[in-house]
C-alpha cells in the first residue's frame, strides 16, 4: 500500500539556484525526485552535495537538455520505467536571453531598492541582446516547458493528483507588453492556443531579426525573456482548460538570489523554492490554471 503513495516528480534545470532548492524541499517531503542538468559532471556534484543533507535515497540524477527531443523522451523513458507515473513536473529551466555585466547590474539594484522583480532598473542598459539569444531563450523558456509537459503529460495521467508548476516572471505579465496586437492574443483566455501563442513569438522573432524590435512595440530588454515567459503564462492557461484533472500553474517566486540575478535578489533560494513546491504539494481540488507572484494570485 505504501508504494502505490509514493510520490514522484521531475524538476529541470536542478543542478543549481531555485531548481536545486525546490529538489532539495521535495526530497525532504518524502517525494522522490529526480534531479536533472545539463553537464553531467554537475548533475551528479549537486545530487552529493544533497546526500550530505541525508536525501540520498530520494534524489536520482537524470541527464537532460530540454530543447532536446531525444533528451526529453530519454527522460521520459526513464520516468516511466523506473516509477511508473509521474506526480509533480517542475518546468524550472531557462536562460535569460541576454548577456549582463553582474557588477553593474548588481549596483543598479542596490540603488532601486528594488521591492519586485527589476521595478526602476533600466534593463537595457545592463543587458545586451542578440537575435541569437532571443531564440535560445524562447526556445529554452517557452518551447522547452511545453515539450517536457507534453512528453510526460501520459505518466502525469496516471497519477491520482499530478502537477505542474512552470516558473514565470512577473516581467512576463501582460501589462510588459506594450504591442496591442500581441497582448490582445495572449490576453483571450477564452481563444487561447498553442498555435496563436507561437504565432506571436514567431512574429517577434522575426521583428527581432528585421531590428524592428522598438518600431513594433516589442518589450525593451530582455525582450525575449519578457516574451518567453508570457507565452509560458499563455500555456498553463492552455493545459489548464485542456486537461481538467492537472493542477498546472505558473509561479514567479520572487527577486531570489540566483546565477540568473547575479545574485543580487532579496530572497534565498530556499525562500523561492517554497513557492515552488507549495504549488507542487497542493490538495487535490486547488485551484489550476493561475499567475501566481510568489504566493499570491496575480493577473496575468
Amino acid at each position: 500500500m505504501e508504494e502505490a503513495r509514493k510520490r514522484y516528480a521531475v524538476v529541470t534545470g536542478s543542478n543549481q539556484g531555485i531548481g536545486f532548492g525546490t529538489v532539495k524541499q521535495l526530497a525532504s517531503n518524502g517525494v522522490m525526485t529526480v534531479l536533472t542538468a545539463l553537464d553531467e559532471k554537475m548533475g551528479i556534484e549537486a545530487v552529493e552535495e544533497l546526500k550530505k543533507c541525508g536525501l540520498s535515497n530520494l534524489v536520482v540524477y537524470h541527464q537532460l537538455d530540454v530543447t532536446d527531443p531525444t533528451s526529453i523522451a530519454s527522460l521520459a523513458d526513464f520516468v516511466k520505467t523506473q516509477f511508473g507515473k509521474l506526480d509533480i513536473l517542475i518546468n524550472n529551466a531557462g536562460v535569460s536571453g541576454t548577456i549582463v555585466n553582474p557588477e553593474a547590474f548588481r549596483a543598479a539594484v542596490a540603488a532601486a531598492g528594488m521591492a519586485k522583480d527589476g521595478e526602476g532598473v533600466n534593463w537595457s542598459e545592463l543587458m545586451t541582446q542578440t537575435y541569437e539569444l532571443a531564440e535560445v531563450c524562447v526556445e529554452t523558456n517557452y518551447y522547452g516547458t511545453k515539450k517536457m509537459t507534453k512528453a510526460l503529460l501520459p505518466l502525469l495521467q496516471i497519477s491520482d493528483s499530478p502537477r505542474v508548476v512552470s516558473l514565470t516572471s512577473s516581467m512576463g505579465t501582460l501589462q510588459h507588453i506594450p504591442n496591442e496586437w500581441a497582448k490582445g492574443m495572449l490576453s483571450d483566455a477564452e481563444n487561447l492556443t498553442e498555435e496563436r501563442v507561437e504565432e506571436v513569438l514567431s512574429e517577434f522573432l522575426k521583428d527581432f531579426k528585421e531590428d524592428m524590435l522598438e518600431t513594433k512595440g516589442w518589450p525593451p530588454t530582455p525582450s525575449a525573456y519578457t516574451l518567453s515567459k508570457a507565452a509560458i503564462n499563455a500555456y498553463t492557461r492552455i493545459v489548464a482548460k485542456n486537461y481538467m484533472n492537472l493542477c498546472i500553474n505558473s509561479v514567479d517566486p520572487g527577486f531570489v538570489k540566483t546565477d540568473l540575478t547575479c545574485n543580487a535578489g532579496i530572497l534565498t533560494i530556499d525562500e523561492g523554492a517554497k513557492s515552488v513546491v507549495r504549488l507542487a504539494m497542493a490538495p487535490n481540488g486547488s485551484p489550476s490554471g493561475l499567475y501566481f507572484y510568489v504566493q499570491e494570485v496575480s493577473p496575468f
